[in-house]
């Protein structure tokens, strides 16, 4: 079975989250946590709901849009197990994977087009974690702060 994708969005974000769902689906298993457009939605519904998913299910990724990005990777960072980035250019995307093991990407729907939205997801997702010593040792020390 194909890696599995969580994906969610709120108002803001929401036009670009049913475009992008349908390219994933090609390749991946896609949940998507906020099917229905709900005017004056609360984003961080959404970043929890995605982010415990994701925190439940190993080797899942999530993807999470709103207007700026920055309010969903907020929220979705306070669940244990999350290490959310916001993804805003092609060294977001590889470093984020790389050097932190990001298993959450967030973007803001006002701040990229939806072909860059693309670009940027296609690199996040193809980017692998280096395994490198000094990145894991201190990914350890956030999942050991977390306890």
């Amino acid at each position: 079975m194909s890696e599995k994708i969580f994906i969610g969005a709120d108002h803001a974000g929401f036009d670009f989250k049913d475009k992008i769902k349908e390219e994933l689906m090609k390749k991946y298993d896609v949940e998507d946590l906020a099917p229905e457009f709900k005017e004056g939605d609360d984003y961080p519904d959404i970043a929890f709901r995605v982010a415990e998913k994701v925190a439940d299910n190993k080797n899942s990724k999530g993807i999470l849009i709103c207007g700026s990005g920055a309010g969903m990777v907020i929220a979705a960072n306070k669940v244990k197990g999350i290490r959310a980035a916001e993804v805003f250019d092609k060294y977001s995307a590889e470093m984020s994977r790389e050097h932190n093991d990001a298993n959450i990407a967030s973007f803001g729907e006002r701040d990229v087009s939806f072909n860059k939205l693309k670009e940027l997801l296609g690199i996040w997702l193809k980017t692998p974690f280096s395994k490198e010593e000094r990145h894991s040792r201190r990914i350890k020390k956030i999942s050991n702060y977390e306890k």
